[in-house]
């Protein structure tokens, strides 16, 4: 057999071997790296995210610290990535939810109720962050962006069958996210924490404005005759 054709033959014996190694490299660079985010969001939900240290992280992990470093350069692009990771399992729930709606008030409903149900569902898993360190946390990684404007194509979609009326989506989206963000905190925070409780004030707020929420009784402890 001439030469090159044995070198051929060499190199089409010798290319699945290659591909089995590099498959085994990225499965394993994947696995290396969801042993650090659900290590990340153990220690996350247990101690907080400005409690928590990369040290924290790595400690909570059979690897190397340098292995950490491999794939993230701090806390902060572990956190970014666990909530892009949220983010894709939301936004099909989320988009699911509204896009079968026929009024606005189901849009709105619909989208709060999808959305806080997750986070309650979820809440040993999701990391507990302070309102001090809320200031040093990013929301806006790329499918967290991508939530918000799928949210914002959708009403745009709604105001054209004339679920709404002719206003500004990009104000709407803004104030719907910011709801649903500030009081997924407080939910999550709560000890008894209702989905459906924060669903109902989400959507009467914005549905009707602060007249049309409903009082809460006056708790002011009475005093007695002086």
């Amino acid at each position: 057999m001439p030469l090159q054709e044995e070198l051929c033959v060499e190199a089409q014996l010798r290319r699945p071997m290659e591909q089995r190694v590099a498959g085994k490299r990225a499965q394993s660079k994947e696995q290396n790296r969801r042993v650090i985010l659900d290590a990340a969001r153990r220690v996350f939900a247990e101690l907080g995210y400005g409690a928590t240290t990369v040290r924290d992280i790595i400690r909570a992990t059979p690897l190397a610290s340098g292995t950490f470093y491999n794939y993230f350069r701090s806390k902060e692009e572990v956190f970014q990535a666990m909530r892009d990771e949220t983010a894709l399992a939301l936004r099909p729930l989320l988009r699911e939810a509204r896009l079968k709606c026929e009024t606005a008030e189901a849009f709105v409903a619909e989208t709060f109720r999808t959305f806080f149900a997750y986070v309650v569902e979820n809440r040993a898993n999701l990391p507990k962050v302070n309102r001090t360190d809320a200031v040093h946390v990013r929301v806006d990684t790329a499918e967290v962006l991508a939530g918000f404007e799928e949210l914002r194509a959708d009403l745009e979609a709604a105001i054209g069958r004339g679920l709404f009326a002719p206003i500004d989506a990009e104000y709407l989206t803004a104030s719907m996210v910011g709801i649903a963000f500030e009081l997924a905190d407080v939910v999550q925070r709560r000890e008894l924490p209702d989905a459906e409780a924060a669903a109902r004030f989400a959507t009467t707020l914005v549905m009707g404005g602060l007249a049309a929420l409903p009082k809460q009784k006056d708790q002011t402890p009475a005093t007695g005759p002086v």
